[in-house]
């Protein structure tokens, strides 16, 4: 399933923003070279663990396969469990702060999740897994699948510890919308509707559904959950700049101009508020 394109030009703009403010330099992310790419995907059925594991270390150098190798073994060797988590989160750091293999970082953060059993560490990697899930992987569509899978089993064991964490409840039913693991993202829609029928004012769900129109291009449902985010949190940059792009994608180009001037309540940097300004100008036109 196509992930919904709403990173567009006025979240960018924050985006941009945040980029200058924080200077951080991040290896690229990869997962697959293209031969490795279409070797996967030709794979009959599901897309293992192994196989994602072998596709990247066959893209390591020798010394780079080493370093991984005789820290793997350290877990095959019996080591306590302690011991076992400090390595996993070893190898998440190296295959991604290090080599940019992000979904193979996130599965070892799974496996120390999963060893640790704690609400706290199961959310983070399930969260970490679906952030992967909504970026999407373009012509990878077996990878994104894996992921959702992934964060599904992570949020359920999460819920087993407390079946009140009604935020795992809707990452499970992201997974299913977003992840290619159901026929319909309809059981999806349903999951995150429980939540926030019960409680309107769960945030997370709200832009969940949002991203669920934008999907189905339904812009007038989109506006209105963006409305209440935006009474909820006045402050929420993210719906701000959203809500400002669908409106301009619906062809409402004095709202979008409005929520655009919006957001220059919430922005201090100079040069990102002359850039919205501009879009501002721009639309008045």
């Amino acid at each position: 399933m196509k992930q919904p394109q709403w990173m567009t030009i006025g979240v960018a703009i924050f985006l941009i923003g945040v980029i200058f403010i924080f200077a951080r330099t991040v290896p690229e992310k990869k997962i697959v070279s293209p031969a490795a790419a279409d070797a996967a995907m030709s794979m009959p059925g599901e897309l293992s663990t192994d196989t994602i594991l072998q596709i990247a270390k066959s893209q390591l150098t020798a010394e780079q396969a080493g370093r991984i190798t005789a820290l793997e073994n350290t877990i095959s060797r019996g080591a306590v469990k302690q011991q076992q988590l400090e390595v996993y989160h070893q190898l998440a750091h190296i295959w991604g702060d290090t080599l940019g293999f992000f979904p193979v970082a996130a599965w070892y953060q799974a496996e120390a999740a999963r060893l640790e059993n704690s609400e706290k560490s199961l959310t983070f990697a399930a969260h970490l897994l679906l952030s992967n899930v909504l970026n999407g992987h373009d012509g990878e569509a077996a990878l994104t699948r894996w992921e959702a899978l992934q964060a599904k089993d992570l949020f359920e064991r999460s819920l087993i510890i407390n079946p009140a964490n009604d935020s795992s409840k809707v990452g499970i039913g992201a997974c299913f919308m977003f992840g290619n693991i159901s026929p319909t993202p309809m059981e999806g829609i349903n999951k995150i509707r429980e939540v926030v029928e019960r409680d309107s004012t769960n945030v997370y769900g709200q832009m969940m559904l949002v991203q669920g129109a934008l999907f189905s291009n339904q812009l007038d449902k989109a506006i209105s959950r963006l409305h209440t985010i935006c009474r909820l949190q006045p402050d929420n940059t993210e719906a701000i700049f959203l809500l400002a792009d669908v409106y301009e994608r619906s062809g409402n180009k004095t709202a979008a101009a409005e929520w655009y001037r919006e957001s220059l309540l919430y922005i201090k940097r100079p040069d990102v508020r002359a850039a919205i300004e501009k879009r501002i100008t721009d639309l008045k036109k």
